[in-house]
């Protein structure tokens, strides 16, 4: 699928099946999609031993310890794999709902409802679970795909792909509704956020250099972030106890994702009382502290500079700055931050309310863990990316925001004077 002709075959074909899916029952949806749970229970060792395969490139290309986590399907993820899947499954579809009716002077009946948005592209790279998500997302949403996975988690797509086309062809899906570009190349993606004749909007799910390129490069809509600079302000009112748990969390669980919190702002007055500790703490828990050394006491802190602020490590490193007040706090963030996740830790409403009010994240947090900036834990089922832009959709992406809206007007021979 190299050549632009081939490429413009693929947007054609997206385009019929957009039409055609559009009239595909819901049920049948919800019976693909469970016939695809099925299939990857069944052959959870198949899509291992693909996984392992691009584990193996990655390693020998020198991939980080983050990359590795993004691309790897254990046995647990692909069991969550397969829920995920059950859940999208399960959920009402987002397709034909009536958001709005009103009823003119005049009579006319106007409803506001929900419609597929067509042709959808995504791009990723290295998780290989993304693939799935978006497929069953555009799936639910009554959208046809074109994903476009990079080279690093190819053969673990080509074997989940496999998959879903069984259960497409099982469930007598129509054709096309979800394709692949497969050859790793970056030249499609340069094609497909081109093609505004055949794709209505183009997800990026990757690391910078993907997004910036897809953002300069598209002619086609784009719902994008840049990068997740996760922020967690710790106010003077913040317990301890919270702060250590939330933050390391926040950091630990997964350095490699976009919700994990990269800086660490503490607020002047708690650093007088606990400081110290709350480093200590985060330190002894493999943490890797960037700071004013001379600020703190352990000897294992590495000296801060001015680069590490606003930037995204996805390692356990962790760029902490004391902060004269919320303010201050707030403007560290609004000039390094990327507007995707922010949290505060206090036990003061007032301060809280005032951080959510000044800041113009896609998604703030309070007393939270910042990996709770998820599709799947805000209900979603999955996510299709976090978007931080302003239109359309901001934040997790999940099937009801798929769709875009059409008035229907109803009349009974209803002339306009």
């Amino acid at each position: 699928m190299n050549s632009k002709y081939n490429m413009v075959t693929v947007g054609e074909n997206a385009r019929i099946a957009a039409q055609e899916i559009s009239e595909v029952s819901d049920s049948l949806i919800t019976k693909t999609l469970i016939l695809y749970s099925t299939l990857i229970k069944e052959n959870k060792d198949k899509i291992v031993k693909a996984n392992q395969e691009d584990i193996q490139l990655a390693l020998h290309n020198n991939a980080s310890k983050a990359f590795i986590d993004r691309l790897t399907l254990n046995e647990n993820r692909i069991n969550s794999l397969q829920n995920v899947m059950i859940d999208i499954a399960n959920q009402k579809s987002p397709v034909d709902q009536i958001l709005e009716t009103s009823v003119r002077p005049n009579g006319l009946e106007i409803s506001k409802v929900t419609t597929p948005i067509g042709v959808i592209g995504v791009i990723f790279e290295s998780r290989p679970n993304v693939f799935c998500d978006a497929a069953a997302l555009c799936l639910k949403s009554k959208n046809a795909s074109i994903l476009k996975p990079g080279s690093d988690a190819l053969k673990t797509v080509k074997v989940l792909y496999d998959q879903l086309e069984l259960a497409m062809s099982d469930m007598k899906m129509p054709e096309n509704c979800i394709q692949i570009l497969g050859s790793g190349s970056r030249e499609e993606v340069k094609v497909l956020v081109n093609m505004v004749d055949y794709v209505d909007v183009v997800i990026p799910r990757g690391g910078k250099s993907l997004v910036e390129f897809i953002k300069n490069e598209a002619k086609v809509p784009v719902f994008a972030h840049l990068e997740g600079i996760v922020h967690i302000y710790v106010h003077e009112k913040a317990q301890i106890d919270v702060t250590k748990s939330v933050v390391l969390n926040s950091k630990s669980r997964r350095p490699g994702i976009c919700g994990a919190v990269e800086t660490l702002l503490i607020d002047k007055e708690f650093y007088n009382r606990y400081g110290n500790e709350l480093i200590d703490f985060l330190i002894t828990q493999g943490i890797e502290i960037r700071a004013d050394k001379d600020l703190f006491n352990n000897k294992s802190i590495v000296s801060i500079t001015e680069n590490d602020y606003g930037f995204e490590f996805l390692e356990n490193i962790l760029a902490v700055k004391v902060v004269d007040g919320i303010e201050s706090a707030i403007s560290h963030i609004r000039n390094f931050g990327s507007n995707h996740t922010d949290c505060i830790l206090t036990e003061d409403k007032d301060a809280c309310d005032l951080f959510f009010k000044k800041l113009d994240s896609s998604i703030l947090l309070s007393n939270a863990s910042t990996q709770f900036a998820d599709g799947g834990e805000f209900g979603f089922g999955a996510e299709i990316g976090i978007s931080t832009n302003k239109l359309h959709a901001r934040g997790p992406i999940g099937a009801q925001h798929l769709v875009s809206f059409q008035y229907h007007v109803n009349g009974n021979g209803t002339l306009r004077p």
